[in-house]
């Protein structure tokens, strides 16, 4: 690698912005607020990504799966140590600088693209902020110039009582923690719903052991600027200038899937056109259960459901042949089978890569579905966001969910969690090991 500066210098540059010894001390945790000025190999410019790329869709698939916060630390810790640390700190950090900003680039062009990225670097940014020590972290407050100080010792004593409650309640140990910040209580929202904060007067009193919340919050802010300006430059003169070089490494990356292969022919489940009734009512997710019925009801679906839920049925492993008599059949009921051949066949044949480009499409992820924007008269889209609670809970209770299981489905539901409830959904009903057994399903809610 030929860096144009050493690597310490680097690192001091980009992780703090410049000054002091603290953002730039070797192995810390880096802020990432001015890029580094460094040549690198375009082969070294690609592994880096590729490394912490796999670092962030590990992390997609521990939270599509439900992992708790202690579990959630572990396994980002047990990435990190996997894929970037090397033997010297100094070129753990650097290689740290040098791949954020390489994804960042990667991950700025498109909207969903910026939303994936800043959700998993901020997950990532938040257990390994968790993992510094107590005087790291307030290096860190500092670095991000949040205006708090920790409570005066006589206000402290004031609402000691208050806290010990609130500690209490969350079960943790009545004996209070000595260091608190009092902060605007809009500043650290997922504490209030959480009701992990003593609240008075418009401000939240939070602990040394919570400051993760306030920090996180700046962290997201500054990269989801940094993704629109860089978004700005990629499209004003990266994406031309760099045509030939760059250009193609950097759309290849944001494709880059790092689990198993479940797209591939010889691994794939195959099924009839006399399984689907049967797999909906066992394994299908809500989503697609809710368009087949539509479909089964009205004998048609508009474009985005015929491409969210065609795809789905491929990547079950339904062939072409048997894709076309199943649209056809319901189609036809509607428009005809003359009508279907001129205007529906050719989509589906495409779909399967019979058509075009020859494109062999995979199912949508379930962040694509959930970010979708169904219209009037439309049934694609996530049903946990896009559904009435009133509607939402009806649909789960077709399902056979109710009781305890349905509200904390809605519980989950309101705090936006809507990757990880495919997977409690079914676990509730006792079908987890049905949907397992669909191989690209998982491929569809880890993605």
């Amino acid at each position: 690698m030929e860096i144009v500066r050493s690597h310490r210098q680097i690192a001091a540059a980009a992780a703090g912005g410049g000054g002091g010894d603290g953002g730039g001390r070797a192995g810390g945790l880096p802020t990432y607020r001015l890029a580094p000025q460094l040549e690198v190999r375009l082969e070294e410019f690609e592994l880096f990504a590729i490394d912490r790329l796999g670092v962030l869709k590990g992390i997609a698939d521990g939270l599509s799966r439900g992992k708790r916060p202690e579990e959630m630390e572990k396994l980002v810790n047990e990435l990190w140590k996997a894929r970037m640390r090397r033997q010297d700190p100094a070129e753990t950090l650097n290689k740290d600088i040098i791949s954020h900003f390489v994804l960042r680039l990667v991950y700025c062009r498109t909207e969903e693209l910026r939303k994936w990225f800043l959700s998993m670097e901020t997950t990532l940014f938040r257990y390994r902020f968790r993992l510094e020590s107590h005087e790291s972290q307030r290096m860190l407050m500092s670095e991000f110039q949040l205006p708090y100080k920790a409570l005066p010792h006589l206000e402290f004593e004031a609402v000691k009582d208050k806290l010990s409650q609130v500690a209490r309640s969350i079960g943790q140990s009545a004996t209070v923690e000595s260091v608190f910040f009092k902060v605007p209580f809009e500043e650290v929202p997922d504490l209030v719903a959480s009701r992990r904060v003593f609240l008075s007067k418009g401000y939240a009193y939070v602990a040394m052991s919570q400051v993760v919340s306030l920090v996180v919050t700046q962290f997201r802010c500054n990269i989801s600027k940094a993704l629109v300006l860089t978004n700005r430059k990629w499209m004003a003169t990266i994406k031309e200038e760099e045509k030939d070089r760059l250009t193609p490494i950097v759309e290849a990356l944001s494709n880059a899937y790092f689990g198993p292969d479940y797209s591939q022919p010889k691994d794939a489940v195959e099924i009839s056109l006399k399984d689907i009734d049967q797999l909906a009512r066992t394994s299908f997710p809500l989503c697609m259960r809710h368009m087949l019925e539509k479909l089964r009801e009205n004998h048609h679906l508009k474009h985005g459901g015929r491409m969210q839920f065609g795809l789905f049925l491929k990547g079950a492993g339904l062939k072409l042949e048997d894709a076309l008599a199943f649209w056809r059949a319901e189609f036809s009921q509607k428009v005809g089978s003359e009508r279907f051949d001129k205007e529906y066949a050719y989509s589906i044949r495409h779909n399967y890569g019979k058509e075009g480009k020859r494109t062999d499409y995979t199912p949508y992820s379930c962040q694509k579905i959930i970010s979708a924007t169904p219209g009037v008269g439309d049934h694609h889209g996530c049903p946990y966001r896009h559904f009435g609670e009133e509607n939402l809970r009806a649909a789960l209770n077709k399902m056979g969910v109710s009781g305890h299981p349905l509200e904390e489905i809605m519980d989950k539901v309101k705090n936006r969690h809507y990757q990880v409830l495919n997977l409690t959904v079914l676990a509730s009903i006792g079908n987890l090991l049905n949907f397992d057994h669909l191989n690209h399903l998982k491929y569809e809610i880890h993605s």
